[in-house]
């Protein structure tokens, strides 16, 4: 059994609240562009994130894989992003993401 609710989220984003640089959107997509070295430091927290996202996924669907808040998932994608570990899509970039949610959302 995993003890990572332990870990309270202040901890996890050190008292932050906000990612650095610009916020992400639920629907952004998120890729991970490799696999960190062992010297770069990173807790389990970012590891997992990382994890989830080995293959494109939007920030809800992270949030929701990792177990962790949407807010700490934000402040962590934001750190990897300046590490360039991550690399971000926006959503209202990217067409055929915007029909796909209009779909879902007239499916419901």
């Amino acid at each position: 059994m995993s003890e990572d609710w332990l870990v309270r989220p202040y901890m996890m984003t050190r008292g932050r609240t906000r990612p650095t640089g610009e916020d992400f959107d639920l629907i952004a997509i998120v890729a991970a562009t490799g696999v960190p070295s062992p010297s770069a430091g990173l807790t389990p927290e970012y590891l997992r994130v990382l994890a989830a996202c080995r293959n494109p996924v939007s920030v809800a669907e992270v949030a929701s894989a990792t177990g962790l808040s949407v807010g700490v998932v934000r402040v962590l994608l934001g750190d990897l992003r300046e590490r360039q570990l991550v690399t971000v899509r926006h959503a209202a970039e990217d067409v055929d993401v915007l029909r796909d949610v209009l779909q879902g959302l007239r499916s419901l």
